[in-house]
């Protein structure tokens, strides 16, 4: 993407190149992959595709609970000075609606797992949400349950209570988000349930047109949630995995990272090329699963 970005001013995330239209943003999916919040000096092989078609099957899948910014994928309908870097764009980049970015990640869980499990295991609660007692390891809970974080642009999100966000938002926007968010993930859970993946948990972002909510950023992929196998679930214990934290569990292993800190000057941190390969091909099977298709094209 070297030659487009230098035409072209940008912001680069963590994953995602935007491009400012004005009223639109073209936003490019990466090959990038982040860990613990921080950019890996490694690439997986077509991720930034797979993230992508998932989220163009999700926007579309999910528009009767509420609308998205997605406008298209087809690199033919996007401003004419994009169209010769057709091959660097194809499948890997979507026009979308510029709206106003709500500053929060909103965050539904319906099995106890990651950083919940760590924090019920403290003092019982998640994100101030009392829990019943003796629940194990990746055990469903009775019904999912709604812990935003905020969205930060450096360092780390930081959990926040239901009520702050009420708090920043008002009672109106926050209950709204909240019952979007709940929604989506239900459909969703159920929609890959018979696929034999369930959908652990997961995030959404919101953004506002004249006051309208969208639902924008990317949607049930597996940068954004955590996909267990059907086949192989069990309570009590953690689950094989369609998403990045296997490269998270590598880095575990390697004593490199522990919780949310990462030695950020290992060598390790340059996957090797097994684990690269065994990645993409999470990826891979994610998207297989939950589209139906083969092959990217």
């Amino acid at each position: 993407m070297s030659e487009l970005q230098k035409l072209f001013p940008f912001k680069q995330g963590k994953v995602r190149d935007i491009y400012d239209l004005g009223d639109k943003l073209l936003i490019i999916s990466s090959d990038r992959i982040s860990a613990f919040d921080y950019i890996l000096p490694c690439f997986i092989p077509d991720k930034g595709k797979i993230l992508s078609q998932i989220s163009k099957f999700w926007f579309k899948k999910t528009k009767n609970i509420i609308e998205n910014h997605f406008i298209t994928d087809k690199v033919s309908d996007f401003p004419k000075v994009f169209r010769p870097f057709k091959k660097e764009l194809n499948l890997r980049s979507m026009l979308v609606k510029k709206a106003e970015k709500i500053p929060f990640e909103c965050i539904v869980r319906g099995y106890i797992s990651g950083s919940g499990w760590k924090d019920y295991k403290k003092n019982g609660k998640i994100c101030g949400i009392n829990l019943p007692e003796n629940l194990l390891e990746s055990e469903k809970f009775s019904k999912p349950i709604f812990t935003p974080s905020t969205k930060a642009e450096t360092g780390h999100d930081e959990n926040i209570g239901f009520s702050k966000l009420k708090d920043t938002l008002g009672n109106e926007l926050a209950n709204k988000i909240k019952e979007v968010s709940i929604k989506i993930y239900n459909y969703g859970h159920n929609l890959l349930l018979e696929k034999g993946i369930i959908l652990s948990d997961t995030k959404f972002e919101f953004g506002l047109i004249n006051g309208k909510l969208l639902l924008i950023d990317e949607i049930l992929t597996p940068d954004s949630s955590r996909f267990w196998d059907v086949s192989s679930y069990k309570k009590g214990v953690s689950q094989k995995n369609y998403d990045k934290q296997f490269v998270r569990d590598y880095l575990l292993s390697k004593g490199i990272a522990k919780a949310k800190n990462i030695d950020r000057n290992s060598e390790i941190l340059q996957l090797p090329e097994n684990i690269i390969a065994k990645t993409r091909e999470k990826y891979l099977q994610a998207f297989q699963k939950i589209t139906g298709k083969n092959s990217l094209l």
